[in-house]
């Protein structure tokens, strides 16, 4: 059975897109037949850090209004061979082009078309489109930095999805909630200088699905058009490897959470 999983968060700049790319690329390297749809009209990101920018005739929003069909939009993901499609958002349409029922005709069409899992790359914060990516929601991936302000968002977010999701509308099993803090730093933890995963699931109640370590590895990676999941060697794409596991229902302990021993060079000179 198809699932819709939204990846959301209350505060911007926490690491949404990056997150719902590799989360995504994360399933399909599982196997599963994925799409990951853009709800950030106006904006639109998820094009550029899944490297398709060029590739992108038709949108999401072109296909609510039957300007295009579904197939038309979808392109499919150029990193390796599996089937991972993009649904990119519209630049130039209003939010309000979003409509409740042209989000689910479009969700209903996919479930026909045999995708396995529907992720939605929320806007940030509690406007139109960010409602939208979470009405039709069967699990959500909250997205958070280890600093109290963008936990507070979040919570913000977690009434939302109990309030306003489908799920909640119609008395229905409540959406599954997965914590994610991303750009984690043990180091900085440790000196005081972020909250603690621990801190962090202790407010919130939610449990943690993973953590994402501070890296420029995923800064690198958005700038070639490349999930950063992809790029296996790395400290993020293990964590983001994880993460799926643990969606998919493996138990895993929590990597790169323990403070670093640095050398003096790295101390007076600064961390990459």
């Amino acid at each position: 059975m198809a699932k819709v999983i939204v990846v959301t968060s209350g505060k911007g700049g926490v690491g949404k897109t990056t997150t719902s790319a590799s989360f995504a690329a994360g399933l399909a390297l599982k196997g599963h037949k994925t799409v990951v749809i853009d709800f950030d009209v106006g904006l639109r990101n998820l094009d550029l850090i899944m490297g398709c920018e060029r590739r992108v005739v038709y949108d999401f929003v072109n296909v609510i209004q039957g300007e295009a069909t579904l197939n038309q939009a979808l392109i499919k993901d150029k990193h390796a061979n599996y089937e991972l499609y993009v649904l990119p958002a519209s630049q130039t349409r209003d939010k309000e082009a979003l409509t409740e029922e042209g989000v689910e005709k479009v969700i209903r069409q996919l479930k026909e078309m045999g995708f396995k899992y529907i992720v939605c790359d929320s806007p940030a914060g509690i406007e139109h489109g960010a409602i939208m990516a979470l009405t039709f929601a069967d699990e959500a991936i909250v997205t958070t930095n280890p600093e109290i302000s963008s936990v507070r968002d979040s919570d913000r977010i977690l009434g939302i999805l109990q309030a306003k999701s489908r799920r909640a509308l119609n008395g229905e099993k409540p959406v599954k909630e997965h914590l994610l803090i991303t750009r984690y730093n043990p180091n900085r933890v440790k000196a005081g200088e972020m909250l603690s995963f621990s801190d962090i699931e202790e407010i919130l109640h939610v449990p943690i699905i993973g953590v994402i370590p501070e890296s420029s590895d995923v800064l690198q990676a958005s700038n070639q058009g490349t999930p950063v999941i992809l790029q296996e060697e790395t400290e993020a794409a293990q964590a983001y490897l994880d993460v799926v596991e643990r969606f998919l229902g493996k138990d895993l302990p929590l990597r790169f959470v323990a403070p670093k021993n640095e050398g003096f060079f790295t101390r007076l000179f600064g961390r990459k």
